[in-house]
């Protein structure tokens, strides 16, 4: 049986899965972790910083060229578990704040941009309705994980900060709903998660002015696999492939389809009974239109 120290422990470890940052990189998240069982009612707060940068392929007929981008984001969040129809849930909340300087070839000119804007605000609610029975602290300390399934919901709000005459924003100045699927399985001191999510895109009607921009739906297929060297402190393997998502601008489609991949690690330590840090880094292994950049992250999770 885990003592309370190891129980605390590992639920700050597990509370806050990987944060969602900017509309920029927001497919090529990497989320360990997901839909694991936890204990109701607790509480996370998370504070975190993220670093990505690297290479923009625009699609085709694009009017800029050599387009490079990097974004340092700073994270707020919260997490609070709780029992829906006897089943653990929980629900995150996420603000973010990004600086970005990006550089690129337009009609054979350099033109540059260096600014800084909060990112839409993004809340998620994820369900384990198989395989994970609500519970509070004390029974879950003698509970043990085997098959858990779960769904989730993801919506994210136009509330960043958005000018239309500016090809890149913090905010992106739409709607994106995201629903998704996922199983997590414990083996001894291995754990493993595979998850899938689409994400639904509402038009931005003011797209470089007036222009429309409409984008189709994009799937995101994850895979992780977690080995556990004591309570709290674990390392995992992350990969992705993540597809669709062609826009199109005023009904005329631009032919951008993604089909994308990224590798990535996450280290996660303990330090006290109630806090933790985790470590992340990931890179892209396949574009063919899109970011691809590597990623650098770090956050520090409290549990209250």
């Amino acid at each position: 049986m885990l003592n309370t120290r190891h129980l605390i422990i590992r639920c700050t470890a597990f509370g806050i899965s990987f944060l969602w940052v900017i509309s920029a990189v927001q497919a090529q998240d990497l989320e360990p972790r997901s839909y694991t069982n936890l204990p109701i009612g607790l509480n996370f707060a998370a504070l975190g910083y993220l670093h990505s940068e690297g290479e923009v392929s625009p699609s085709p007929g694009a009017a800029i060229s050599d387009a490079s981008l990097t974004i340092d984001t700073l994270v707020l969040a919260y997490a609070r578990t709780f029992s829906l129809a006897e089943r653990s849930a929980k629900l995150d909340l996420a603000l973010a704040r990004s600086c970005f300087q990006g550089s690129a070839m337009l009609n054979g000119e350099r033109v540059e941009a260096d600014r800084c804007g909060y990112n839409d605000p993004s809340v998620k609610l994820t369900w384990n309705f198989y395989g994970a029975p609500a519970m509070d602290a004390k029974t879950f300390a003698s509970w043990q994980q085997g098959i858990v399934l779960g769904t989730s919901i993801e919506i994210t709000a136009p509330l960043g900060s958005y000018q239309s005459e500016y090809l890149l924003n913090a905010g992106a100045n739409r709607w994106i709903f995201r629903p998704g699927l996922g199983l997590s399985h414990k083996l001894g001191r291995w754990y493993y998660n595979l998850s899938a999510s689409v994400r639904l895109y509402g038009d931005n009607a003011s797209y470089l002015g007036d222009t429309r921009l409409a984008q189709e739906p994009q799937t995101n297929l994850q895979a992780h696999l977690i080995y556990t060297f004591s309570p709290g402190h674990w390392l995992a393997l992350n990969a992705n492939y993540f597809f669709g998502g062609e826009t199109s601008k005023n009904g005329l489609s631009s032919g951008d389809g993604q089909n994308n991949s990224r590798f990535g690690l996450t280290y996660s330590l303990a330090l006290t009974a109630r806090s933790s840090i985790k470590l992340n880094a990931s890179t892209g292994v396949l574009t063919r239109f899109g970011n691809d950049f590597d990623s650098l992250g770090a956050f520090w999770l409290y549990r209250f």
